[in-house]
C-alpha cells in the first residue's frame, strides 16, 4: 500500500491519557491539544521519511529503510533504535518500550501509538 502524501489530523483518539504517559508536563499537553499537525510521507520502494510538521515550524523527521535498523524520534522527544517492518500493509515499530503501527484505510492515515499499554490512535486526511 503506497504512503506517500500530505495528511492533516482529522481525529485522535486517547490523547491525554497518552501524553502524560510519555510523562510531558501538563502545560505542553494543553497547548498541543487539537493542533492541526501535517504529516508527509515519502516512500520510494522500502524507503521512507516521515515528517510531522507542527504549527509554529516545528518538526520531527524519521527516516527508514523496511527491515534494517534505525534511528527514531517519537512525539515526545525521545529516541530509540528500532528496526521498521511492513507487515500485512502496516508499517510496524515494535520496541520493548514503544509500539506503532501506520496503515492506510479509505484514503486515511490511521497510526496507532502504544506506551506503557496506553494507546493513542489518530487519524489523518489526505491533503496531496
Amino acid at each position: 500500500m503506497a504512503f506517500s502524501g500530505k495528511y492533516e489530523i482529522e481525529s485522535e483518539k486517547n490523547y491525554d491519557e497518552f501524553m502524560k504517559r510519555l510523562a510531558l508536563p501538563s502545560d505542553a499537553i494543553d497547548k498541543a491539544r487539537n493542533l492541526k499537525i501535517i504529516s508527509e510521507v515519502k516512500q520510494d520502494g522500502q524507503n521512507f521519511t516521515w515528517s510531522q510538521q507542527y504549527p509554529g515550524g516545528q518538526s520531527i523527521t524519521n527516516t527508514f529503510t523496511i527491515g534494517k535498523e534505525c534511528d527514531i524520534e517519537t512525539i515526545g522527544g525521545k529516541k530509540f533504535k528500532a528496526t521498521v517492518q511492513m507487515e500485512g500493509g502496516k508499517v510496524v515499530v515494535n520496541n520493548p518500550n514503544y509500539h506503532y503501527t501506520a496503515e492506510i484505510v479509505d484514503g486515511k492515515l490511521v497510526e496507532i501509538s502504544t506506551v506503557g499499554g496506553v494507546s493513542y490512535e489518530r487519524i489523518s486526511k489526505k491533503l496531496a
